[in-house]
């Protein structure tokens, strides 16, 4: 009777740090507090500021475009916090996603193992793992160890052999997807959010504006609507530029993950292919 194919795997599970998933929002709507509150409301930046300060103090008479900003309610301070997050995990993903890519390109990578491979030269296969260093090469090396033990096992059949070389592919991507797709939902939802968020500032401000036209008559009024219009409007304008920026970077990253998760399954047919006409 045939032996089963061992379930021995050189594959191991990679220790990593989730901290700035919980750590990174909180800290960045409290950042986004202290811009709105310290920088856009500083005292200077109105002709009547308000000296005794607070949590929310009532600035009136901004100086410039940048200050008016600060009127459009206690929504702006989450909607920079928002903003801060989406880039804060666009550096965040950016550098894992240039760390997961490798050097060089990884179609020439994979010619190149397949060349080496054609040849039975393993050993040269597995340094242009190591010189790739990305997320494909390291899949790559996982399954060209099991590759190269599977060529002195007598014991098995090329079958046999194929499949735990694909099961070994297998559980080394199941390590390397996760940590490129994590903490995407931060963009992802973000997206969404922002843009509501800054309508439901501007609804806010709406409401404030008209409630104060009712309290005023005569060209006060006008002035009035006008001035709380404009100050509604920065909710909009912050929220829509919050969701434009976390849309454009998640569909970047995403493309770019497609990319190499298309690498890494390439690499994982080259290997079972070349196996199974190479070594029958």
């Amino acid at each position: 009777m045939a032996e089963t194919v061992r379930s021995t795997t050189s594959v191991q599970a990679k220790r990593s740090s989730n901290i700035i998933s919980w750590l990174a929002p909180l800290v960045c709507i409290i950042a986004g507090y202290v811009i709105w509150r310290f920088v856009v409301g500083a005292t200077a930046n109105f002709t009547n500021p308000d000296p005794a300060g607070g949590f929310w103090p009532s600035h009136k008479g901004p100086k410039t475009n940048f200050s008016k900003m600060y009127e459009g309610g206690i929504i702006v301070p989450i909607l920079i916090g928002c903003f801060l997050i989406v880039f804060t995990f666009v550096i965040e993903r950016l550098l894992t996603v240039l760390k997961a890519s490798g050097s060089g390109s990884i179609a020439d990578f994979i010619r190149k193992v397949q060349y080496n491979l054609a040849n039975k030269n393993v050993d040269a296969a597995l340094a242009e793992c190591d010189r790739q260093k990305g997320s494909v090469g390291n899949v790559m090396k996982a399954g060209l160890r099991k590759y190269k033990e599977m060529i002195t096992v007598g014991e098995l059949s090329t079958e046999q052999k194929v499949l735990a070389i694909q099961k070994e592919v297998e559980e080394a991507t199941a390590l390397e997807l996760p940590m490129l797709e994590k903490n995407l939902v931060f963009l992802s939802t973000i997206a969404s959010v922002a843009t509501l968020l800054g309508l439901l500032g501007t609804v806010i401000g709406m409401i404030r504006a008209f409630s104060a036209l009712g309290n005023s008559g005569g060209g006060e009024a006008a002035q009035t609507l006008s001035q709380g219009i404009s100050e509604a409007l920065y909710n909009t304008a912050l929220g829509i530029g919050t969701s434009a920026f976390a849309i454009i970077t998640y569909n970047v990253f995403t493309t770019k993950i497609d990319s190499i998760t298309y690498g890494i399954d390439e690499s994982g047919f080259t290997l079972t292919q070349s196996f199974a006409s190479l070594y029958k």
